[in-house]
């Protein structure tokens, strides 16, 4: 009887236990801070939305937050254009990353913990208990059909376009062995139609070498590149173009910009598909980096866009220019411009273009979620694809292919033996899917993952294009950075619909649902 008693006193014991359990409830994990763990200090709780890892660059401790942390000037425009907007991202930033240790094993950057079980040592500090760990393994991205990606799988004409940046692709150094390994493996996997490379040294051997070996791991291909009269063991960083000449054929002359630092850096080229006889534009380039010290103009102005930013803008200006110049020459205005452009999504050389016509496809097909890059813990895209409106109509899709971005940097080729596509560069390679034809219009209503939220003046806002034509009606909402409603779930009537904004102060998330998707865009009203 006394062993039957005390099952049940310890039964009711662990129940009490389980009941006690403190969950943190996470109402809008785009405004959430870790204010609201300061309750929580000394206790152990368990998180009701998936945590995502948002760096990995420690072994021993991880940041961690309810959503990936970005770049101000990757979802903001630059400080002094618009300082209450970049203040106000910094700050939820700073405010929305945890530390947690106790992790054992390697987790990417992305992978997200459901159930967090953990220990608050601080507001913004927490011990690892348990947790469900899901998405963006390795193991996963093995087996990630690139094609589906760009929304081409099942398009035999269609076209695969991939530019990388292959962190300094050098020729018999100490560590080739392994780059070339792992570059190889990772340019296998994506198998693209069409490739350009940016960070490309020892001229032209280099890239003998990457079609050599391509073309052996891949029998279906027959890969060649073009010249570009770059010495064949020169040491500087170039672009470069390599395609399946299978599929393609060059038209007209290759055509190299002088403008900004290096030579080779900023290539276009004309190129024809053979199976129908459609042409485009296509532009790679490496932009100035913000590292070092410019002076003048090129200084770092303190408004989060870094130094040689001026740089970057004739650099910017030159491949508009150039487009301008040939385009009417060559009857084409498909361009496709791809690459390292070293900008974030809202900085000054992007926005140029922006100005001159050009689309930015990470945003079309993403929202504010893209991204090809991490430093410090905060993701972006400095590696863009841009087209003019005639070359959108025949993009099928358009990401970042991210098997280097969300790696800890041990994995890269001087400090490890791994070989494995991940962690090939720096920089994720960015991936497009096209299917040509001339007689395509430009539609700009939106596809999977694509709504055009535009600020609009003073006190309003427009969303265009989130009118469903029939079937589930389409709604807006705004709530406060509390996730208090502001405005209830109101239905969209118009094409562009106007959208008040909220009289007081504070930081906004506009949420739009369309098509059983929502799109959320941040604001703020100063």
């Amino acid at each position: 009887m006394k062993t039957r008693f005390s099952l049940l006193w310890l039964i009711v014991l662990a129940c009490q236990v389980l009941v006690a359990q403190t969950h943190i409830k996470v109402k809008n994990p785009n405004t959430w801070t870790t204010d609201e763990l300061m309750p929580y200090v000394g206790q152990e709780v368990i998180f009701d939305f998936p945590i995502v890892v948002a760096s990995n660059a420690s072994s021993y401790n991880y940041t961690v937050s309810t959503r990936r942390l970005f770049s101000p000037t990757n979802q903001v425009l630059p400080k002094f254009l618009n300082p209450q907007q970049y203040n106000a991202f910094v700050g939820l930033n700073s405010s929305g990353a945890m530390t947690i240790s106790g992790i054992s094993g390697y987790h990417r950057c992305g992978e997200k913990i459901y159930n967090l079980r953990a220990r608050v040592n601080s507001k913004a500090d927490l011990t690892f208990i348990s947790g469900e760990w899901r998405g963006n393994t390795r193991a996963y991205m093995d087996t990630v059909n690139v094609r589906r990606l760009v929304n081409i799988a099942d398009c035999d004409t269609c076209l695969l376009v991939c530019t990388s940046n292959l962190e300094n692709y050098f020729m018999g150094n100490n560590y080739h062995d392994r780059q070339r390994a792992k570059v190889i493996d990772a340019l296998t996997h994506i198998d693209a139609d069409l490739f350009g490379f940016v960070e490309i040294e020892c001229g032209k051997a280099a890239v003998e070498e990457i079609v050599s070996y391509l073309n052996s791991r891949l029998p279906h291909r027959n890969y060649t590149y073009v010249a570009d009269g770059s010495t064949a063991s020169g040491s500087d960083t170039k672009a470069a173009f390599v395609y399946d000449k299978k599929l393609l054929k060059t038209y007209g002359e290759l055509q190299i910009i002088g403008t900004g630092v290096g030579k080779n850096r900023k290539e276009m080229q004309v190129f024809e598909q053979r199976s129908n006889g459609e042409r485009f534009i296509y532009s790679v380039n490496h932009f100035k980096a913000k590292t070092g010290g410019g002076t003048g103009k090129d200084a770092d102005q303190k408004d989060g866009q870094g130094s040689y930013n001026a740089a970057r803008c004739e650099e910017a200006q030159a491949v508009v220019d150039l487009y301008k110049r040939i385009a009417p020459q060559l009857q084409e205005k498909d361009i496709l411009i791809m690459g390292d452009l070293n900008a974030y999504a809202k900085e000054d050389p992007i926005r140029l273009m922006f100005d001159n016509g050009m689309i930015d496809l990470h945003r079309a097909f993403h929202a504010d979620t893209s991204y090809s890059y991490q430093y410090g813990g905060l993701a972006g895209y400095l590696d863009h694809a841009l087209c003019s409106p005639s070359m959108y109509a025949q993009v099928c899709g358009a990401t970042g292919f991210h098997v280097n971005s969300d790696e800890n940097d041990r994995y890269t080729y001087d400090k490890s033996s791994d070989q494995t596509m991940f962690r090939y560069s720096d920089h994720d390679p960015v991936l497009v899917g096209l299917r040509l034809d001339n007689t395509a219009t430009y539609d700009p209503k939106p596809r999977i993952n694509n709504l055009d939220i535009l600020g609009g003046q003073s006190n309003k806002l427009l969303i265009r294009d989130a009118m469903t034509a029939g079937g589930q009606d389409s709604f807006y909402g705004i709530y406060d950075i509390s996730g208090r409603p502001v405005v209830s779930p109101t239905r969209i009537e118009s094409t562009v619909q106007v959208v008040d904004l909220p009289t007081a102060p504070g930081v906004y998330i506009l949420y739009v649902y369309y098509e059983t998707q929502v799109y959320p865009y941040k604001f703020i009203v100063p």
